[in-house]
């Protein structure tokens, strides 16, 4: 090679590693920017007895944190069930069975979607659903009187009741509001409510209307008792609603500028008075990885329920999924979110809610 080609190529060489110390360092600020008031990232258990596991709701109990979610072989088989996993000074305890879905001695069908509820008096729920699929859905309970080292039997919900179907319900004097929804007759929203903690239940009629899709709503808390649900839909978007009246009567629903991939989210009051929202900020047509689009994860802020602005990436990964949030505020203030990471494993993560930044989204898109 003669020295006019060896200095071209010298040349170019240079320019290459210098654009690909500016591109890292550029990733790297962004990867910090987008993480910043995570106090904790990890794993509740590194391996376990099931290959497969969705669906983590996440509860403080007088004890310390608890997480239920259901593991099997796959989501629909059988032999999925119900675990759970406590928080002590030493971590997170290994996943136990608390619930299966044997119907009798001959019957046994899968577990899906836990929902756990903690009484202020001390008394703990895990409401969860079993059937062959979705549209096979009964609603079932347990409840725990020592922060959810043993439970009670399994209780039957009513028929045609499922209790809260993904998301975490409010209490409101004695009134349990536990959002649901179907998947029968189209998706549709409804509200079950008990006041005698799961023993009696009634429920309003669907509250959605043509053109929206929507299922799996989480609350939200206004100062002036007013009640805000967001929900999952087949509509590229997250859909919300109001209610003025303990969740007897809601406002026709409206599309948010926050874009929805049809998988699950959910959504917190934090005690300072904002939203706060864990979502998979892409639009099912507008994600580049369509068969496996959840993905990534984000947490965004509101001030008013409408507009919300970015805060957090806790994935950003092409690589499988990153879904099925549940969020928390602790009794000190810290935020507490699992979700199911790649089918494989559940995260938690601890954030310090002081720390977090907020950036305007544009037209539904992600800054930066």
């Amino acid at each position: 090679m003669n020295k006019r080609y060896l200095k071209y190529y010298t040349f170019v060489a240079v320019i290459c590693m210098f654009l690909q110390s500016v591109f890292a360092q550029n990733t790297s600020e962004d990867n910090t920017k987008w993480r910043k008031g995570i106090i904790t990232d990890e794993f509740i258990y590194e391996s376990s007895s099931f290959p497969s596991v969705h669906a983590a709701t996440i509860v403080e109990t007088p004890s310390g944190l608890i997480s239920a979610f259901f593991g099997g072989k796959y989501e629909g088989h059988p032999e999925v069930s119900i675990y759970v996993s406590r928080h002590t000074p030493r971590g997170w305890t290994s996943p136990v069975i608390v619930a299966d879905g044997i119907v009798n001695d001959t019957l046994r069908k899968a577990c899906y979607n836990p929902v756990l509820f903690q009484y202020p008096d001390g008394e703990l729920i895990l409401f969860y659903k079993i059937g062959k699929n979705v549209q096979d859905w009964t609603g079932h309970l347990i409840r725990s009187f020592d922060d959810g080292q043993t439970w009670t039997k399994p209780e039957a919900l009513p028929m045609g009741f499922l209790g809260p179907i993904k998301n975490k319900p409010e209490l409101i004097g004695n009134k349990l509001i536990c959002a649901s929804s179907t998947e029968n007759d189209g998706w549709q929203v409804h509200m079950e409510f008990t006041e005698d903690r799961g023993k009696t239940w009634r429920k309003t009629s669907p509250i959605n209307s043509k053109p929206w899709n929507i299922i799996q709503p989480s609350i939200l808390k206004w100062n002036d008792a007013t009640l805000q649900i967001v929900c999952r839909s087949q509509n590229e978007h997250i859909i919300s609603a109001f209610s003025k009246d303990e969740g007897k009567t809601w406002s026709d629903p409206v599309a948010l500028y926050l874009p929805n991939n049809n998988s699950g989210t959910d959504a917190v009051t934090l005690r300072d008075g904002r939203q706060l929202i864990v979502y998979n900020h892409v639009a099912a047509t507008e994600s580049a990885y369509k068969d496996k689009a959840r993905t990534p994860l984000n947490v965004s802020l509101s001030n008013d329920g409408i507009t919300w602005k970015a805060s957090l990436v806790l994935e950003d990964s092409p690589i499988k999924e990153y879904s099925y949030p549940s969020v928390i505020q602790g009794k000190d203030g810290m935020i507490h979110i699992v979700y199911t990471w790649r089918r494989e494993r559940v995260k938690y993560i601890k954030i310090d809610p002081s720390l977090l930044i907020t950036e305007e989204i544009k037209d539904g898109q992600w800054p930066d």
